[in-house]
């Protein structure tokens, strides 16, 4: 059965089976091959079978299909390797995973002669000119590196990064069957192919199979030196099948995948010596190709090992700061607690409802900020629908009303009595004005504070075609307002203007959540008072469309450039 394995992105690891006669839909809404990466459409591509082949077509998606590169436009045929891109997300088409394959076999002189006709080596200078003298082939030679340079700097997936590579040498050499094998993440681990390519799809397993010579493996790694071969059958086990005398002798090249003193594999190819011979000037350029691949694979470990530390640097500042936040909490907890005990010991109910005051207070912080952890930590799904926004406003304001009673503040609604049902996610947006409106009620004084909520309306210019409604919300309070050093960083995680009362999550998680809902948020605080102001598309039509997705969206002129 052939699988779908996503090799980039979100999802990265997980495999699809493909069912024989079966089609099968790609894309966020998707039973059979859902994804949860949010550049790709609801529906976004179908593959489907017909005769023994799958093929593949975009379902008019935001942001495309992407064949090894090419965008497609029409119904297209798969082949095993093809690579897929759909959003951020690269599939591999295939049966099985090259690196678990059998395709490459390495074998004995014995069984395989192997006469070296040629030898270079691979150093600095390979990667600069393959040709030593100027002329026509020198030139095309710095074409072909120059266009590998290009396409090896805009790759940053190691299994993407090889195919690309091998895409360029079949194009540029024509051979008939070829291979990278690479070391794995140690660098004495042996080597393993990772991208097995053939000029035609073999018609059975012994066609498959690649035979390659022991010796040229291990001199092109020990000696890094790039080898032009001619290889010749000699076990009788393989003269039986016409398959395999078609493959009896070859012409081969070997070049040392390599960067400076580390050595991360070979590329190989071969071609029966029926059609043609590899040259000399084509091993030249094969060991440039094998210099620059290197250089772009050590590129991409210092990247990796770049996002490794940023990431253990972020997991040790969130694991602080909620560390602090936390023990705030416990501290308020333990205190009520303390109170209300006196209050028990002393029969004193008062004293017990004061405490537990201060113990509901705390216990609904936990509840705050656990559901700011969840929502910040993973990318929820924004499920789209039509809803009145007043009556979202009036819950939001009925669960604050004991806060603001607490506090003594007033909490005034100014809905737009015109505003029909807008599209938006009920459930998350109901979270990121609770944030901001009680935000609201914790920066006004205790007496005289009060919260203001307004929502408006605006169609579209008529003159402004692509400009779809917007709704607004303006939530304002007449506090002290928020130091103007303190508003860069307003928004930022775990940064926060309540000191040990807040959490620094109720704005960051706001911020997402209107950015996942294709708007925009900003803050206006000019010496007393702040007001937050949301910006939501209200085009029930686009949002609504099965085949969109918030990036795709903001990036075709979303005037609010989120």
């Amino acid at each position: 059965m052939l699988i779908l394995t996503i090799i980039e992105g979100p999802d990265v690891g997980k495999r699809f089976e493909l069912p024989e006669h079966e089609p099968q839909l790609l894309g966020r809404s998707s039973e059979a091959l859902p994804i949860s990466d949010n550049t790709v459409s609801r529906r976004h591509a179908e593959l489907t079978p017909d005769a023994g082949e799958w093929w593949i077509r975009d379902l008019e998606s935001q942001n495309g299909t992407w064949i090894n590169g090419v965008r497609i436009d029409e119904r297209v045929r798969l082949r095993r390797g093809d690579l897929v891109r759909v959003g951020s997300s690269l599939f591999a088409f295939g049966a099985v995973d090259p690196a678990k394959s059998n395709a490459v076999n390495i074998v004995a002189d014995s069984i395989l002669e192997t006469e070296f006709e040629h030898t270079l080596a691979s150093d600095d200078d390979s990667v600069i000119l393959a040709e030593p003298e100027p002329g026509a082939a020198a030139v095309h030679h710095l074409q072909v590196v120059y266009h590998l340079t290009t396409l090896l700097g805009h790759t940053t997936s190691r299994r993407a990064l090889l195919s690309s590579v091998m895409d360029l040498v079949f194009k540029e050499f024509s051979p008939e069957r070829g291979f990278i094998m690479v070391r794995g993440a140690g660098v004495d681990t042996p080597l393993e192919p990772a991208v097995v390519r053939y000029k035609l799809p073999p018609r059975d397993a012994s066609e498959a199979k690649i035979h390659v010579s022991r010796t040229i493996l291990r001199h092109c790694v020990t000696k890094t030196e790039g080898i032009l071969s001619t290889n010749a059958m000699n076990d009788p086990r393989f003269q039986a099948g016409d398959s395999v005398q078609r493959f009896k002798i070859r012409s081969a090249i070997c070049a040392p995948i390599r960067h400076r003193d580390r050595v991360y594999g070979a590329i190989y190819i071969d071609s029966s010596i029926i059609n043609f011979s590899f040259t000399r000037e084509q091993l030249a350029l094969m060991n440039a190709i094998g210099q620059h691949t290197g250089l772009a694979l050590a590129n991409a470990e210092l990247g990796a090992q770049k996002i490794h530390a940023e990431r253990l640097s972020a997991m040790g500042e969130t694991v602080a700061s909620l560390s602090h936040s936390i023990k705030n909490i416990l501290q308020g907890l333990r205190g009520g607690a303390d109170l209300v005990q006196i209050g028990l010991d002393r029969e004193d109910l008062s004293i017990a409802r004061d405490g537990w005051t201060i113990q509901k207070r705390n216990i609904d912080r936990i509840v705050g900020l656990t559901v700011n952890m969840l929502t910040f930590s993973r990318q929820k799904q924004v499920e789209i629908e039509l809803t009145p926004l007043k009556k979202l406003i009036e819950e939001c304001a009925e669960l604050l009303a004991p806060m603001c009673e607490e506090k003594g503040c007033a909490m005034i609604l100014d809905p737009d009595p015109e505003m029909p049902p807008i599209p938006v996610d009920p459930n998350l947006l109901h979270q990121a004005i609770v944030n901001l409106m009680g935000n609201a009620v914790d920066a006004v004084e205790s007496t005289g504070g009060v919260v203001t909520v307004r929502t408006m309306y605006h169609t579209p210019d008529p003159l402004l075609q692509s400009q779809p409604p917007m709704a607004e919300i303006h939530v304002r309070d007449n506090g002290k307002g928020i130091p103007e050093e303190k508003l860069r960083w307003i928004f930022e995680p775990f940064n926060t203007t309540k000191g040990t009362r807040g959490t620094g999550l109720g704005l960051a998680v706001t911020k997402r959540i209107i950015e996942d809902h294709r708007g925009h948020i900003e803050v206006l605080s000019e010496g007393s008072g702040t007001t937050f102001r949301v910006i939501l598309p209200a085009d029930d039509h686009g949002a609504l469309d099965p085949a969109a997705t918030a990036e795709s969206k903001a990036a075709e002129g979303d005037p609010l450039g989120s």
